[in-house]
């Protein structure tokens, strides 16, 4: 049986001929433009959220300044630490001192910490040492606490109208007291403090009296430290400082000065340190009541500073201390009772 052959197709086909598969075309074209549509509204939804979130935490920033942010409601900025040496001193000796802290702390929502010098295990090294385990333990407990103020045995807070704002943490009060370019140990250390660290980015303040940094009293910040991007820190910085400086190393070897000497060294050879440190002159929150040899006139207590340190009466026993508190704590009592 023959079947016809189909019909060939023309070699010509008419100019205006219609494709078949215009409307698959026309649809892939409609379906790309609304992709790209939607991407372009997507991109444009995130540039807005990042800059909303920049915003914010730059408005977080400087809401909170020198104290940082981040940490939960209630949290006090300031913890004031004074380690005591229950084993030579009188119990009446060490509750007027606790009360001085106590009281000072309720006036401005901040709270205290009391630690003993035995709490710690120091592993034969001088019972002094205590500090820096004992600072370790309020870096763990008071976390999310801004400032943690160390204000030795010997001292009592005599203006405690002054938050630790007005004396010294707010970020331009700070800059005016900073020492830049000054020899870190006094008098001619070679190593010197930075001249253009910005008060925000400091995380340890501490002042000097004639002969090397006073311990007496120091602020360590514990959280809402700022990098050079303005970026807030955890407080990483404070355990690696209180690690450092508790080294077993530094321990083991026989500084004169015991933890005294340690902090100097680590301070000096250690840019990690220096480049967070402020010094700011010794009247501002360390008074000396006694001049000596450490202690020139720039040094000494007067009337209406903020803190008095009993410089050396340690050395002489814990009645040299007792009778040096008492007058200073009947002004305090008054003050109190007048700001009540």
């Amino acid at each position: 049986m023959h079947f016809a052959l189909p019909p060939r197709k023309t070699s010509q086909p008419p100019p205006y001929a219609i494709r078949k598969n215009r409307n698959f075309f026309s649809f892939s074209s409609f379906r790309r433009k609304q992709l790209q549509a939607a991407a372009l509204v997507g991109l444009g939804v995130l540039a807005i959220l990042y800059l909303l979130s920049t915003l914010l935490r730059r408005g977080n920033t400087a809401r909170h300044g020198i104290f940082g942010g981040g940490a939960p409601m209630g949290t006090p900025e300031v913890v004031i630490v004074t380690i005591l040496d229950e084993e030579n001193y009188p119990s009446t000796y060490l509750e007027k001192i606790k009360a001085n802290r106590v009281d000072y702390a309720r006036r401005h929502g901040y709270t205290t910490f009391f630690p003993t010098r035995k709490d710690y295990a120091l592993e034969h090294a001088p019972d002094t040492w205590a500090v820096v385990p004992a600072l370790r333990h309020t870096v763990t407990k008071f976390k999310h606490t801004s400032w943690i103020f160390h204000l030795g045995q010997n001292a009592m807070i005599m203006d405690p109208s002054q938050s630790m704002s007005a004396v010294i943490l707010n970020p331009s009060k700070l800059e005016t007291l900073m020492k830049r370019n000054a020899p870190v140990v006094p008098p001619e250390s070679v190593i010197r403090t930075f001249t253009h660290l910005p008060a925000n980015q400091v995380d340890l303040i501490i002042s000097q009296d004639g002969n090397s940094l006073s311990q007496g009293a120091f602020l360590l910040r514990n959280w809402g430290s700022t990098d050079s991007s303005g970026r807030v820190e955890d407080g990483a910085w404070a355990r690696f400082f209180l690690d450092t400086w508790f080294d077993p190393l530094y321990r083991s070897y026989n500084f004169q000065k015991a933890e005294g000497h340690a902090l100097e060294h680590i301070v000096q050879w250690h840019p990690t340190i220096l480049a967070k440190l402020a010094l700011v002159p010794q009247r501002v929150f360390n008074s000396y009541l006694t001049k000596t040899d450490q202690a020139g006139e720039d040094s000494i207590y007067a009337k209406g500073d903020f803190i008095v340190q009993f410089n050396g009466c340690e050395g002489q026993g814990s009645a040299s201390c007792e009778s040096q508190l008492e007058p200073f704590y009947k002004t305090w009592k008054e003050q109190a009772g007048k700001g009540r």
